[in-house]
């Protein structure tokens, strides 16, 4: 038998795997959802600014452990079963995220949510190499890839809106219905593979453990660290080392384990690795760009959750238009000049947006933004089909696992190195300003004295120290505008430093990527 056998797919198959598609969507959708509406979390658990973070943070320790699990998971269980499993847990865990009485149990609540939500992300890529001929997987890709890039997108949006127009909790309940759904959808439309009981003969729970702490330490980490000040926080310092060890000792057990619990050695294959390294470079710039520019419309726009969503539409709706021109130009390209073409153009939007200043609105926004969101598709479509297209089918669980989980993990240093860059450049840029602007220079003396007028006028005590104060706070606001350009300037340098070992991809042709034979 081989990859490119052509069986036509059934209606209920088509159901299942759009089934399956709602699910995914769910699960990432959950890692941003609450990101808009944490303060009214806080307040409805009683819980601290410090405390309240655990709500995301649980979520995505979990998450980034049973990911590289998944792989061997759904070969004991099989898809079906894995599936249906883990959106009934995750939809069940969603319920009772809204109905948590506390803090400790709405994080117990999300690590549940996390753990089994993210084994649907690397399940539902599996299922297009092993369902579809090879004709139609680009375009399952693209379907695909839209849903996993733009529900971050969505995410603090509605997010944003459902806790201003209802309540938090509703935030959870939205999926309770959708996740029935899937459930019974899945379980009766999609049976493409069989469980291998035997796997639980030879559970490797050493790998299990290894992989647990070192994931779950450098996430914990990764999310605390630049809160923490890094290594001066003991705690951090201890999990670090922890995290270092656990990890070479894993490296060095699932290389030699006669059955291993996940299969290392898919990385002996260039495309693979070289692939992977894309995705995780992808990673850092989706989820800092998503992080970054949030933070930059409501700390120097002022702006609110729905007038944050309008600016971020612009992403979402050229990624959905590029989709209708990555799959055909897919079939025609080289799938190396492709990604070229898709991280070269991320890098001239995330360039452009490192040109902003405090005065830009709307439209000094939409032309980077359009730029990106049109990148997206044609970075991800190629990444995903250099990196799984060429592997045997029996390979493609595990290695779908270790693929999602670079980009995830991408995203989680991309975002711990932008929290802490952004404190260290704020503060020099700030220091800078404040050694250039001094009260003799004649600008600042101008400045002043019309901030003082304003301020006698609307007759306050002390319209001097007002107008020191205001000048103060246009500082500081001008050190974050060009600690935001600096952090888009170096995502764009990132994505156009990657494309040095693009050189080192082996050709793929799209139409024959999986065509190779399982054996």
């Amino acid at each position: 038998m081989t990859r490119d056998t052509e069986q036509p797919l059934t209606t209920g198959e088509w159901i299942g795997f759009f089934s399956m598609a709602i699910g995914v969507f769910m699960a990432v959708l959950d890692i941003q959802i609450v990101a808009s509406s944490l303060q009214e979390i806080q307040a409805g658990l009683s819980a601290t600014q410090d405390e309240i973070a655990w709500v995301q943070t649980s979520y995505l320790i979990a998450e980034v452990i049973i990911i590289p699990l998944s792989g061997w998971l759904g070969r004991v269980f099989s898809t079906r079963y894995l599936f249906v499993l883990s959106v009934g847990g995750f939809t069940l865990a969603s319920l009772a995220c809204a109905f948590a009485w506390n803090l400790p149990s709405m994080i117990v609540f999300r690590c549940v949510q996390g753990f089994l939500g993210g084994a649907m992300i690397p399940m539902t890529f599996t299922v297009i190499f092993m369902l579809f001929p090879p004709r139609l997987q680009s375009s399952m890709t693209i379907v695909l890839g839209l849903i996993v890039t733009m529900a971050p997108t969505v995410g603090p949006v509605l997010g944003g809106y459902l806790t201003d127009s209802y309540s938090w909790q509703l935030l959870f309940l939205i999926n309770v219905i959708p996740g029935f759904l899937v459930c019974f959808f899945v379980w009766r439309f999609l049976d493409i593979d069989k469980p291998e009981w035997a796997l639980l003969q030879k559970i490797d729970f050493i790998g299990i453990s290894l992989i647990a702490i070192c994931l779950g330490c450098m996430q914990f980490v990764l999310e605390e660290g630049a809160k923490d000040q890094w290594f001066e926080d003991n705690l951090i310092v201890a999990l670090t080392v922890v995290a270092t060890i656990s990890g070479l000792a894993m490296f060095c057990w699932e290389l030699t384990t006669a059955h291993p619990i996940i299969d290392l050695r898919a990385f002996k294959n260039r495309n693979f690795a070289v692939g992977c390294g894309y995705s995780f470079v992808l990673g850092v710039g989706l989820y800092t760009i998503i992080y970054l520019t949030p933070i930059y419309l409501a700390s120097v726009k002022g702006l609110n959750s729905l007038q944050i969503g309008y600016y971020l539409m612009v992403v979402g709706l050229f990624q959905l238009l590029s989709a209708f021109v990555a799959g055909p130009l897919e079939k025609k390209i080289d799938l190396r000049l492709m990604l070229g073409l898709g991280f070269g153009l991320f890098a001239l939007g995330s360039w452009l947006n490192g040109e902003l200043t405090a005065e830009s609105g709307y439209w000094e926004f939409f032309v980077p933004q359009a730029i990106r969101g049109g990148a997206l598709m044609l970075c991800f479509l190629p990444i995903n089909t250099l990196a799984l297209g060429l592997l045997p089918i029996e390979e493609v669980k595990n290695a779908s696992g270790l693929y999602n989980l670079m980009r995830n993990l991408g995203g989680a240093i991309g975002l711990a190195v932008a929290n802490t860059l952004m404190q260290h450049l704020t503060k020099t840029h700030y220091a800078a300003l404040r050694e250039s602007v001094t009260a003799t220079a004649a600008p600042v003396q101008e400045l002043l004295n019309g901030l003082g007028q304003i301020m006698s006028n609307h007759l306050l005590a002390d319209p001097n120290a007002a107008a020191l104060k205001q000048l103060t706070g246009l500082a500081l606001r001008e050190a974050e505008v060009m600690t935001f350009n600096n952090l888009f300037q170096a995502i764009s340098f990132i994505f156009l430093a990657s494309l040095c070992v693009a050189p080192f991809l082996q050709k793929v042709d799209a139409e024959k990527a999986a065509s190779l034979p399982m054996d």
